[in-house]
């Protein structure tokens, strides 16, 4: 089974991806945590913990570590400590480890965040994150949904390497599956890309990616 750390794990996002990755025989989730108390929630589901604080040093977290998904956000509070420099600090501890695979959560309009009013220094944030796992050498999938939900997943995503139509929604549960399989080595390698609530079911979805504009 392939260990795959997840950054991010205590939040809203991040917890759902421990649960798809606990229902998945390929995988063993590893939920890196900031506090102690808060390792006994996931222990308590048998999923084992690290330590690691993303505004410290966190080169430990990656050791013995297969892949990574990076689901953690400041929700504005830290953005240069947490979404930026949070996430080169477990880019670089990738590549310390070697780990063979990097999964990013960021968000649609991080390639352009001078476009937005109000959420510019966030989208920068994740803009220079991106740009800096694509140039770290790494085998990396970065994933840019829409405005995060809470809504029933349907299983169902619209997705392309651009989406025309960048305003709309997507339930967490959705986006979480997408993270998982994006964890396959043949999923969008080395490929950014934008999803929706869709039509399209994720599992099809995420592997013609290289194909689509």
């Amino acid at each position: 089974m392939e260990k795959i750390l997840v950054i991010g794990a205590t939040g809203t996002t991040g917890n759902k991806v421990i649960n798809e990755l606990q229902n998945h025989q390929n995988y063993e989730p590893i939920a890196m945590v900031r506090k102690p108390e808060q390792q006994s929630q996931f222990e308590q589901q048998g999923v084992k913990t690290i330590l690691g604080d993303l505004t410290e040093d966190v080169t430990h977290v990656t050791e013995g570590i297969d892949k990574v998904i990076f689901a953690a956000g400041s929700k504005g509070k830290a953005l240069d400590a947490v979404d930026r420099k949070g996430a080169m600090k477990i880019v670089d501890a990738s590549k310390r480890h070697k780990v063979q695979k990097f999964v990013m959560l960021s968000s649609i309009g991080a390639d352009q965040p001078q476009q937005s009013d109000q959420l510019q220094e966030y989208l920068q944030a994740k803009n220079d994150a991106d740009e800096y796992l694509g140039n770290s050498g790494l085998d990396f999938t970065i994933v840019r949904p829409g405005t995060l939900s809470d809504d029933t997943p349907t299983g169902k995503i619209t997705i392309s390497k651009s989406l025309e139509n960048k305003k709309g929604s997507i339930p967490r549960g959705d986006v979480a599956k997408v993270l998982v399989h994006s964890l396959k080595d043949a999923v969008a390698n080395r490929e950014v890309f934008e999803i929706l609530n869709g039509e399209q079911h994720i599992e099809e979805a995420v592997m013609t990616v290289p194909s689509v504009n």
